[in-house]
């Protein structure tokens, strides 16, 4: 290797003098080819078990039912966390859906394409049962497993969660109408998936979407204007035509939709497939794709509905009644969905502050970053703890108070989980540091990722609206609550006096509104709390207890009282 060295003379350059050059080795200057050395760099978090590394995960499938999974969990926790398998979800955000409305000869398409990687996710979450397992397999533990691997195959990539998560909400809802479960549940729970743009006459599986908020109502669906026309005699399980629009339709590329609209006696839950039933398109015409901060990977979009068929599902007017059993597991996956974004946040900062130094010493050993670090990983257990609760209430809804538990906690945690998750990102985002900002890094994707679910399916508003709804519908929740909480009850001072508190607040529903985020935020600490103090090692409870229950609010992370163990629950909770 050569390099051309400029040699200015002593004296003073004029304008007739030339530079003196010569071709000189560059071995001569080795300063110029190494500026620095390398040390002290962090490294990717890849190639680990994601399920047999997280202590609190496989204590929790365990506890709540799902034992007999831990082969089948520890397989999947090995691709999750594999190196390959995680550029998927990176893959999957880079290179984002693209939208074509008609083909090069003219024809309507309403065609999304994605990138390989979105197609892969989606295989292996169908082929694993993420979509269907159980209602295919119902019986102990099948909705706790079901949970565990959404919660590690969220890690990977959120967004194409959500047609995920729609497939399975829609069983229910469907199962109101038996002559359509008849011939959509076979196809809808099947672990085959086939993204082809075809009618589901020539598919062995199919995706079920959503498409409820319009643009003058959102949340408020009793608002919409889209209007359903019986082509026949109407009624539950016939054939409508529907004209309106629906302002957020995600995942277009499903193969039939959900639909809420205004038939003649009022507002009805409807089937829309893609194409009519003579293999012609329907006229649910896709005006653009949304552009969103956040959940990149999947497509949400803009429809008009231009009498397009459908057929009702369940009784003429009882719309929202009919659609609340999907909405409550759409619900359900929000909160292990943001549990899974805390999840992997808290272990990419664990990872890096375990390998980097500052200051003479590994980040993970400084006093005040293990208060940060001790700090996010008890939020993320709390979170995980009562996202499986929940899902073993929805194992045993024979039993009441079990019942009970998933109309209520299922507000109250979707509420205060994905509430709690964009402060989670930001903060392990600090503990990585500048590298962490980098759009090469994967907290960014986090970060954005990480208001969604709050918004989604019901904003906190909405869910506190819903357990004030709860409470005066069916007042046997609260004495299912008080339950619950109660089990806990002399292992710690703070959480009795929360729990008596609340007892009287729950008692007393006056001016509730005004007051609700107060009363759910306590409802869902008691209910973590409980939790922890009963099935979480001392040093995990004690702590929780100590900095959520008993100091004036929860301040920053990092605000853990003296006392705390703090090198026990990082231990816990570092991915291994």
């Amino acid at each position: 290797t050569w390099k051309i060295r400029t040699m200015l003379e002593d004296h003073r350059m004029t304008g007739n003098q030339s530079l003196n050059t010569r071709v000189q080795p560059v071995t001569d200057f080795p300063y110029l080819a190494e500026t620095h050395e390398l040390s002290n760099l962090s490294r990717e978090l890849c190639d680990y078990n994601m399920y047999t590394g997280d202590t609190a995960l496989r204590e929790a499938v365990e506890r709540e039912g799902g034992e007999w999974a831990e082969s089948e969990l520890t397989d999947f926790g090995k691709m999750t966390g594999s190196a390959d398998y995680l550029e998927l979800g990176h893959l999957a955000n880079k290179f984002t859906p693209e939208f074509d409305t008609h083909d090069r000869f003219g024809t309507r398409v309403d065609l999304v394409k994605f990138h390989p990687a979105y197609h892969q996710l989606m295989k292996t979450a169908i082929e694993h049962g993420l979509h269907a397992s159980p209602w295919t397999a119902p019986g102990p533990g099948a909705h706790v497993v079901r949970a565990a691997k959404n919660f590690l195959h969220t890690q990977v990539e959120a967004g194409h969660g959500c047609p995920i998560t729609m497939t399975f909400a829609a069983v229910p809802a469907l199962r109101l109408q038996p002559e359509l479960a008849k011939i959509w549940e076979p196809k809808v729970t099947a672990r085959v998936y086939d993204p082809r743009n075809v009618p589901m006459e020539h598919k062995q599986g199919i995706t079920i979407g959503m498409a409820m908020t319009e643009k003058q109502g959102g949340s408020d669906v009793r608002s919409n204007s889209t209007r359903a026309f019986p082509v026949g005699i109407g009624g539950p399980g016939q054939a409508y035509e529907l004209v309106g629009h629906k302002y957020f339709v995600s995942a277009p590329m499903c193969d039939a939709f959900l639909v809420l609209a205004q038939a003649p006696g009022g507002l009805s839950c409807f089937l829309l497939p893609r194409w009519r039933p003579d293999g012609s398109k329907n006229p649910m015409q896709v005006l653009r794709l949304k552009n969103k901060m956040g959940n990149a990977s999947n497509a949400s979009s803009e429809t008009e509905l231009r009498g397009a068929l459908a057929w009702m599902v369940g009784e003429e007017g009882r719309g929202v009644r009919n659609i609340i059993e999907m909405v409550s597991m759409t619900r359900f996956d929000c909160m292990i969905g943001s549990s899974a974004g805390m999840r992997m946040a808290v272990s990419q900062a664990l990872h890096h502050c375990g390998v980097r130094s500052a200051f003479g010493k590994v980040l993970n050993q400084q006093p005040l970053m293990q208060n940060v670090l001790a700090d996010l990983a008890l939020e993320s257990e709390a979170a995980l703890t009562l996202s499986m609760r929940v899902a073993r209430a929805m194992d045993n809804r024979t039993e009441e108070n079990e019942d009970l538990l998933v109309r209520l906690v299922t507000a109250v945690g979707k509420y205060w989980i994905c509430k709690r998750t964009p402060n989670h990102a930001y903060e392990a985002m600090e503990c990585i540091g500048g590298s962490g900002v980098m759009e090469d890094s994967m907290m960014p994707r986090l970060y954005r990722e990480a208001p969604v679910n709050a918004i989604w399916e019901g904003s906190s508003n909405v869910q506190c609206l819903d357990v004030l709804r709860a409470l005066s519908k069916t007042p046997d929740v609260v004495a299912a609550f008080v339950a619950e909480v109660s089990k806990a009850r002399g292992a710690h001072v703070a959480l009795d006096r929360l729990n008596a508190d609340l007892a009287n607040d729950l008692n007393d529903l006056r001016e509730f509104e005004y007051r609700a985020r107060d009363v759910v935020d306590r409802m869902a600490l008691a209910l973590q709390a409980s939790l922890l103090v009963r099935h979480a090692p001392t040093f995990v409870s004690d702590a929780f207890c100590g900095s959520r229950l008993t100091q004036v609010g929860h301040h920053n992370y990092g605000t853990l009282p003296r006392g705390v163990d703090v090198a026990s629950v990082l231990a816990r909770a570092t991915p291994r």
